[in-house]
């Protein structure tokens, strides 16, 4: 089954949409970020919740301890590196490792564990874009691999997705809000639904 990760989160009512829609993973950004939150608020958010899903902390070119201290109290089950992070990073948590998607090229996979998150390649966006890539790119190492697909996913698209890659999972931000940092819960429940009708 798909897993299905809602980035992002800033505050409780976007938790609580997404745990309640079903969401596997969330996700809080500890990073450069317009939906940076602070280590405590996501700490706060969490505890707030009827059901800890999977918790994901998104990072960029962050310092290892860092890192570890933030995972510490937040209580990470994982950590996501968006930046220029060499393979064998110690984050003292499983680590998902983002690859940008450049002209096709998808570049060191093989040097990082799975899961590993592809999203499309920006000049000037260190973070994820949200603009959708060439998903057939992806198809041989998504044979082999545990990937998760971002960049450019909705609920309008995402189904068709599932379909025709079967990912090990999705990944949305953007995609499901209705205004940077406001998650929409109508936007949130489809986008669950269209994956979970799709197995």
């Amino acid at each position: 089954m798909t897993q299905v990760k809602i980035c992002g989160i800033c505050d409780a009512e976007a938790g609580l949409v997404a745990v309640e829609a079903g969401a596997d993973l969330i996700g809080f950004h500890f990073c450069d970020s317009l939906r940076r939150v602070t280590p405590e608020a996501a700490r706060a958010i969490l505890e707030g919740l009827p059901r800890r899903p999977r918790v994901v902390g998104v990072f960029i070119d962050e310092e290892p301890a860092r890192v570890a201290e933030i995972a510490e109290l937040v209580g990470l089950d994982a950590i996501q590196l968006h930046g220029s992070e060499a393979p064998g990073f110690d984050a003292s948590r499983p680590v998902m490792k983002v690859l940008k998607v450049r002209d096709g090229h998808i570049p060191d996979a093989d040097s990082w564990p799975d899961p590993i998150l592809l999203d499309s390649w920006s000049p000037d966006q260190r973070g994820g874009t949200g603009q959708a890539w060439d998903w057939d790119k992806a198809r041989a190492l998504n044979a082999r691999r545990q990937v998760f697909f971002a960049g450019g996913l909705n609920p309008g698209n995402v189904g068709e997705v599932v379909r025709r890659y079967a990912p090990f999972g999705v990944d949305v931000s953007s995609g499901v809000e209705s205004a940077v940092r406001v998650k929409d819960p109508g936007l949130v429940r489809a986008f669950v639904q269209a994956v979970r009708e799709l197995g």
